[in-house]
């Protein structure tokens, strides 16, 4: 209802991104894990540089979205598309459980304007 209101009054939907990679085989509980860390080292970065929109996207809602990618190197591709243009944040794992010390495993974007986000993240799937 929220969105629906702030939509109507004219104000833009903000959401954050996270795109995960769908290789690594990670479990459940690892995934969520990972784009928790995404999630919030994302949003510490956002509030720092813009945090207008931090306020925004916390009064309609917080929408948060999770995308998935086939590979790091889709991963750091659009790592870095987004990086010039979104706060934006790179998760590697410390290795302590499923995946090696070091491995790349998602990216955490804004909250960001969700019209300027989502032509570039269109064309992937939901995870």
């Amino acid at each position: 209802m929220k969105k629906i209101l702030f939509r109507l009054i004219g104000m833009e939907n903000y959401k954050q991104v996270v795109l995960i990679r769908n290789d690594l085989n990670m479990g459940k509980g690892k995934i969520a894990a990972q784009a928790g860390h995404a999630f919030v080292e994302a949003y510490k970065k956002t509030k720092m540089k813009n945090p207008d929109a931090v306020d925004i996207w916390e009064k309609t809602g917080g929408e948060k979205v999770v995308l998935k990618v086939s590979s790091e190197s889709e991963l750091i591709k659009y790592y870095d598309r987004l990086k010039r243009k979104f706060p934006t944040v790179l998760i590697t794992d410390a290795g302590h459980t499923q995946i090696k010390s070091g491995t790349k495993t998602c990216i955490g974007v804004g909250p960001v304007k969700e019209s300027e986000i989502d032509p570039i993240t269109s064309e992937l799937k939901l995870l």
